[in-house]
């Protein structure tokens, strides 16, 4: 079949609206699972994960399980625990990264390490990532698991090369894709490949729709790090400037500071070191990003990566799955204007 090609031009603000309403009776079996399996004897563990749990996620990565389901006319169930695993991974790697990056705001509240201490959060991430691991034995694919366990491991290398490359503005666009592509597009890949798994489809299937996950995922995620010096803590549910603050070494920074001058260089360099983070020193920090285009192009890339998304798409027939899918990446890059 001759692959249609759909620009990410949309006449109206994209959502994820239709994919909901697309998975919605398939969203609620996950929701059960959920809430039954971060159960525990101890109190703690339920508290502490239903406070990110239920905490005003989009769910999108079980959404995508459950849309490319769909999309394949997939006609059971499993995919109902599939996508709670792939929720409890996500949940998992947040509460982590939390206390790794010492974040007190998380979807517009404050994260679990800061109610709760380091200890306990950690300690209740990794339940979570056993809980993922019970489900996907139970679902009984070997493939499924490998997928999945997979996926762990390598966002997990990602959130280790991005710790080690923290304050590193020489960092270069080369591997900080690599980083991302790792600590984020990796689950929404898996989320998306298992479907063609469990429908039993052949590769080329497969690989198609992990192209379609990973590269969204690696669009959503530039979007974020264009939106942390352009948007407002209502929008993104923390803080402004927090990547700035923490020195975490960006596309836009990366971007900027190739471009700026020597002057702009030496500012980047102390303050990806922690010795300008000042709001003054944010305020100078976006001006340079503007000045440079460096917000522009790092949305431009994140709009080339959301084509690839689309373009993955191509072999499917039409239908109120692949149009939803579509919007989805019309949605991750449009949280940008």
């Amino acid at each position: 079949m001759t692959a249609t090609v759909t620009s990410i031009t949309p006449s109206r603000q994209p959502s994820l609206d239709p994919m909901l309403a697309l998975v919605e009776s398939d969203l609620r079996q996950v929701n059960n699972v959920i809430l039954d399996r971060m159960q525990s004897e101890i109190p703690l563990i339920p508290q502490l994960a239903g406070h990110l749990i239920a905490g005003g996620g989009k769910r999108m990565r079980p959404m995508l399980t459950l849309a490319c389901a769909r999309l394949l006319d997939y006609p059971g169930t499993r995919q109902h625990k599939l996508a709670a695993a792939v929720e409890f991974i996500h949940t998992a790697t947040l509460l982590h990264d939390d206390v790794v990056d010492g974040s007190d705001m998380r979807r517009g509240k404050k994260t679990a390490n800061i109610i709760w201490g380091n200890p306990a959060t950690v300690l209740v991430g990794d339940f979570l990532f056993s809980r993922s691991f019970e489900l996907m034995v139970e679902d009984g694919s070997l493939k499924v698991l490998k997928i999945l366990s997979h996926a762990s491991a390598v966002i997990a290398e990602g959130e280790v090369n991005q710790l080690t490359a923290q304050r590193q503005v020489t960092l270069g666009e080369e591997r900080y894709l690599n980083i991302i592509s790792s600590k984020t597009a990796a689950l929404f890949a898996a989320a998306c490949r298992i479907a063609a798994v469990i429908a039993e489809r052949d590769t080329e299937i497969e690989e198609a729709l992990d192209a379609y996950g990973r590269n969204l995922g690696i669009a959503f995620q530039l979007v974020d790090d264009a939106i942390d010096y352009a948007s407002d803590a209502g929008t993104m549910g923390k803080d402004v400037g927090d990547d700035f603050r923490d020195g975490k070494v960006t596309l836009p920074v990366i971007l900027a500071h190739a471009r700026g001058s020597d002057a702009d260089r030496a500012f980047w360099n102390d303050a990806m070191m922690g010795r300008r983070i000042s709001d003054d020193d944010l305020a100078h920090a976006t001006r340079l990003l503007r000045a440079t285009n460096a917000i522009d192009d790092t949305i431009e890339r994140a709009r080339h990566f959301g084509q690839r998304a689309i373009d993955a798409l191509g072999q499917f027939p039409r239908g109120a799955a692949k149009s939803a899918l579509t919007e989805a990446v019309e949605f991750a890059i449009s949280r940008a204007y």
